[in-house]
């Protein structure tokens, strides 16, 4: 998993992360934006462990509040939240539908965008006149690495 100092998340400018979060209609606040770049700075589903060791650390963003910020992004449609099997819940940027590899060995996850699975989702759609709003799909196996 990538990772970067907060130092550096804070120099991010990917987009503007405030513009983002008034366009939900939440307040702008300097832990909401941290949090934010936090994840632009991830290109994997991070657990809240991890989130919350690196805003309080770093900025003293208290656990409760690292747990507020997340649970409105995820309501406001800028992350989805994820679960492996893992009995732990990985939260990501809302990037549209894609779906994951996930070894059951080291715990790699890789994204797959794929256009095979849209095209089923309009058919099941159409067939059992059915409005999905998303979906889910992930498949779990062994990465190339620990085949070896």
């Amino acid at each position: 998993m990538k990772q970067i100092s907060i130092r550096q998340v804070q120099d991010l400018k990917q987009h503007d992360c405030e513009k983002e979060i008034q366009e939900v209609n939440l307040r702008v606040t300097p832990a909401r934006v941290a949090t934010l770049k936090l994840f632009e700075s991830h290109d994997k589903p991070v657990d809240v462990l991890h989130l919350t060791d690196h805003l309080q650390k770093d900025l003293g963003i208290d656990r409760v509040t690292v747990f507020r910020i997340i649970n409105s992004f995820v309501e406001k449609g800028l992350l989805k939240k994820l679960e492996f099997q893992e009995g732990k819940a990985r939260y990501e940027l809302n990037k549209g539908e894609h779906h994951h590899l996930i070894c059951q060995n080291c715990g790699k996850i890789e994204d797959v965008k794929d256009t095979v699975i849209p095209d089923f989702e309009k058919k099941i759609a159409k067939k059992y006149k059915f409005l999905v709003k998303s979906h889910s799909l992930e498949f779990y196996g062994f990465c190339n690495d620990c085949q070896k």
